[in-house]
């Protein structure tokens, strides 16, 4: 989000909570979602890119509400929903023959090849939904569909080829294909509240959604860009209720948005001057310099990533959403796991109930059953790797993913051979507000360090920069 989007929402949230009935707020707060993933959209270099990712986002969020209905039909406001969310596509493809500054996107698609690519594409979902009785197969097959899309978009030679192929279809040069083509703006986020919904109906933990509220969710617009990773049980409640905004709610929310403005605008963008990368990291002609440019990535990172999670979290409060909090001072936090407790929460907590739980639970449940070690070893690893790969799918994110992954299981066995010894600490103040520091000062350079292969692009750089970190 850009500060013109923000001043933008925050000004439609007083409009909304002065002049918008009750009974319509909900049905407000669907159509501004589906018109701001359209004007957040940045453009692409392939023609009609940035028309059509917010419209298959559209598109895929439909399908996996139908193929988590219990029941065989749709209820009327669920129609009207549908007709409201074409409605809109249709309206902002017509905007085609408007000049560029009243468009919400670049020049979209003819307003006929729209409707009847949606009308085939959103039949062919009724039709499988109707006639496949076996829901589990569905719902398998959508989770599929997110995944593949996924791997596409984040692994580079995939992306390269599948760019290729939509150059190809708009007339375009094929050979200036790049993975930056497929810049689906949200999608990571996207996908795993897709994902979440979807697991969710399989283990039948979902509650009944209208696709009004499921679309909702999906797209809310304050955490469309940077989460946080909501869940539909905590989000549906709010977005029933939608109270009208009080005088200290304001105040809370408008906050909330002021201090993610100052950490994101002012903190964030004035270390990016200063901080690790490709380019500095080959200027740097020391250690200490390298140091420098790692500590000011490190404090970057969270107070870019922390800035934009007030905000959400402030325009979310404006419009009578209350989102999770996403980060609790991660950096002085005394162990690696309370680290991942803390930062990037509702990303902790979503691979924590859909990859360490259920793959522990399989591999614990098998008739040869593993060391219960190696079941750990296994969990963590393969948890923090899904973290890595979904940042991109490159050497440098899985092995970031493996630096905490083994950091995490090492931490498990610590502490389970030292808590009687660490109870003995506590009854002593000083060695242990001593042990305290002293883990909080271990953990965070352990953090920082890992941080070396999150920023590089190439692995060999990376270990390179980590070399001369200590004068190799």
């Amino acid at each position: 989000m850009s500060l013109a989007h923000i001043a933008v929402f925050v000004l439609a949230a007083l409009l909304y909570n002065w002049i918008a009935p009750a009974r319509w707020r909900g049905w407000l707060l669907m159509i501004a979602s589906v018109l701001a993933i359209y004007w957040l959209q940045p453009q692409t270099p392939t023609r009609q890119l940035d028309f059509f990712f917010p419209t298959a986002t559209l598109v895929i969020a439909f399908m996996s509400w139908l193929f988590t209905r219990q029941e065989r039909s749709l209820a009327r406001e669920d129609w009207a929903a549908l007709g409201v969310m074409c409605g809109l596509v249709l309206l902002i493809s017509s905007t085609r023959y408007l000049v560029p500054e009243l468009r919400l996107t670049s020049r979209p698609p003819d307003i006929l090849a729209v409707s009847i690519a949606l009308t085939l594409i959103i039949g062919l979902n009724l039709a499988l939904w109707r006639l496949l009785r076996s829901r589990p197969l569905l719902l398998s097959f959508s989770i599929l569909v997110i995944v593949a899309l996924f791997v596409i978009l984040k692994f580079e030679p995939l992306a390269v080829w599948f760019s290729g192929i939509l150059r190809a279809w708009q007339g375009q040069d094929v050979s200036l294909a790049t993975s930056a083509d497929l810049n689906w703006l949200g999608f990571s986020y996207i996908a795993f509240r897709l994902i979440h919904t979807l697991r969710d109906r399989q283990t039948g933990q979902l509650p009944d959604l209208t696709l009004r509220e499921y679309l909702t969710y999906i797209i809310f617009f304050p955490t469309y860009t940077a989460g946080p990773i909501d869940r539909a049980e905590r989000f549906a409640p709010d977005y029933r209720d939608l109270p009208v905004l009080t005088a200290s709610q304001a105040v809370v929310g408008l906050g909330r948005i002021l201090i993610g403005l100052l950490k994101k605008f002012v903190i964030a963008d004035s270390l990016a001057l200063i901080s690790l990368d490709a380019t500095s990291a080959a200027q740097a002609v020391s250690a200490g310099g390298l140091w420098v440019l790692l500590y000011a990535y490190t404090f970057r990172l969270f107070f870019d990533f922390s800035g934009y999670t007030d905000i959400a979290i402030g325009i979310g409060i404006l419009y009578g959403i209350t989102l999770p909090e996403n980060f609790n001072r991660p950096y002085l936090k005394s162990s690696i796991t309370a680290f991942w407790q803390s930062w990037h929460m509702t990303l902790s907590n979503w691979v924590r109930f859909y990859i360490f739980s259920p793959l522990s639970r399989w591999l614990l449940g098998q008739s040869k059953r593993p060391p219960l070690i190696l079941v750990l070893l296994i969990c963590h690893l393969a948890t923090m790797i899904v973290i890595g790969l979904w940042h991109g799918i490159t050497w440098t994110f899985l092995i970031w993913g493996l630096w905490h992954g083994l950091g995490l299981f090492i931490h498990k066995l610590w502490s389970d051979r030292t808590r009687r010894w660490y109870r003995g600490l506590q009854q002593r103040p000083k060695l242990w507000k001593g042990w305290t520091v002293a883990g909080v000062v271990l953990t965070f350079h352990f953090v920082v360090l890992g941080w070396v292969w999150f920023a590089l692009p190439d692995a060999g750089l990376a270990l390179a920069v980590l070399g001369g970190l200590f004068g190799l």
